[in-house]
């Protein structure tokens, strides 16, 4: 079957946009991997989330378990727990992946300025929270974009609807 065959509403994915959440990662800290994957954990200590429909900031205790390759990709695998404005926790795990050319990345390594057009960083997340109000992020999947400042992370994510 042709992707063209599908019935409309099959053939593309829609999106709204859910948030902007920017996390400060507390360094990194290294754990011992085989030769040709290193682990590290970056604790995440603070951070803001902005959206039309979400907004609060990032408590304290969260992490971002990262695995990277030989050929210079990082796999992320975080967790943290939002509060938004009103007190309402949302607990988030996100994974994705982080790559691009080498000479890209190793200026990213170095805390230098890259547009994020020269690289690929895309991660999914999912939510799960008690508050009542919120009910629909524990059916919602996100998808964003992401971008590695010197302090820490920032991704533009949107619901998949």
């Amino acid at each position: 079957m042709k992707p063209t065959d599908l019935p409309a509403s099959l053939q593309g994915i829609a999106l709204r946009h859910l948030f902007v959440l920017e996390v400060k990662v507390d360094g990194l800290q290294g754990i011992s991997g085989s030769p040709d994957v290193k682990r590290r954990v970056g604790p995440i200590g603070s951070g803001r989330f902005h959206g039309q429909r979400l907004a609060g900031h990032v408590l304290p205790g969260g992490s971002d378990w990262q695995t990277v390759t030989d050929d210079g990709a990082t796999y992320l695998d975080a967790r943290v727990v939002l509060e938004t404005d009103a007190g309402e926790a949302i607990g988030m795990t996100f994974g994705g992946v982080r790559r691009g050319p080498a000479e890209v990345m190793t200026r990213l390594a170095k805390g230098e300025p890259v547009d994020p057009a020269e690289y690929y960083f895309r991660i999914h997340a999912a939510f799960s929270t008690g508050a009542p109000a919120l009910g629909w992020l524990n059916q919602t999947i996100a998808v964003g974009t992401g971008h590695r400042l010197p302090t820490g992370p920032v991704y533009n994510l949107f619901e998949v609807l």
